[in-house]
């Protein structure tokens, strides 16, 4: 994580004197994130790398040395705890979508190393990948629900474990998938749209209650899509497209009662959630399914 100057150290300090806007205290500077380990981080670089191989910007021999060195370091880290795409501020923990993504990391550089036909290890990092695939399997899953739960042990569910088919760890159809989407579907909506997780849980270390995260409601588009529901899944993304300001414009959450965008304003992941879905109702989910490489 970066300042918008560049600076990588960003303590984070509360300003008790200041309301915040429309009393939304505590107001803070910095941003305590940066000293946090998100092992997602690792397999939505190698993801992006893997990405601008297919479409022509192969890496050279600098980015061959700082991949094989983000592969290395993955390879000792993959087994630890962490605080998650959503930055928890409570302990760390065992994410099921972190060790999806430490998944996806082995996987796009298996994928690269056999394309470009170099002299990696790559049978290692194949080994890394099926590791990988079982822990979170056995681990993530939790038969009794027929659902994916948001970390080791745990029972709350999760919407980034929408992320699952959307990056090639399982089919959509398949049983565990379709259990967790419509888990996902009886437990997170909220008005008709999805909430991160159940804030009750105290996971994040924050007080109950945020208003709902547009990129998660986006990410079920696409599952529906893949699942062959291609109207709910068309009405759905109309409806985001609707809470859009008047230059179309979308913050980080919405507040369905009080009906108005909350959060970070603009947020580039609700963009770009809002375009990938596009793609992906315009062509029947194929964007989705180009992003593992088939």
């Amino acid at each position: 994580m970066y300042g918008l100057r560049g600076e990588r150290r960003l303590t984070e300090l509360e300003l008790p004197w200041l309301p915040g806007y429309e009393r939304s205290a505590p107001v803070r500077v910095g941003n305590a994130a940066h000293a946090q380990f998100q092992l997602d981080v690792w397999g939505e670089m190698l993801d992006a790398t893997h990405a601008g191989a297919r479409a022509g910007l192969a890496p050279d021999a600098d980015d061959w040395r700082v991949i094989r060195t983000l592969m290395r370091h993955l390879e000792s880290v993959w087994t630890e705890p962490d605080e998650g795409i959503w930055e928890v501020r409570g302990p760390r923990r065992h994410f099921t979508h972190s060790k999806v993504m430490a998944w996806v990391a082995a996987d796009r550089m298996v994928r690269m190393t056999e394309a470009a036909a170099r002299d990696e290890p790559t049978d290692r990092w194949r080994a890394l990948r099926e590791r990988i695939h079982q822990d979170v399997c056995r681990r993530g899953f939790d038969p009794a629900r027929n659902a994916f739960v948001q970390s080791h042990g745990a029972t709350e569910l999760d919407a980034s474990l929408l992320m699952i088919p959307l990056v090639g760890f399982l089919p959509a159809q398949d049983p565990r998938v379709r259990g967790t989407v419509a888990a996902i579907e009886r437990e997170l909506l909220v008005d008709g749209l999805v909430q991160r997780y159940p804030t009750e849980s105290g996971v994040d270390g924050l007080p109950p209650g945020e208003g709902l995260f547009l990129a998660c409601s986006f990410w079920l588009v696409d599952n529906l899509v893949l699942l062959g529901r291609r109207d709910e899944a068309r009405r759905l993304y109309d409806r985001l497209l609707a809470l859009r300001n008047d230059v179309g414009l979308l913050a980080e959450q919405y507040d369905p009662r009080a009906r108005r965008q909350l959060g970070n304003f603009p947020q580039a992941l609700s963009h770009i959630a809002l375009v990938n879905r596009a793609c992906n109702l315009s062509q029947a989910g194929r964007s989705a399914r180009l992003r593992t490489g088939e």
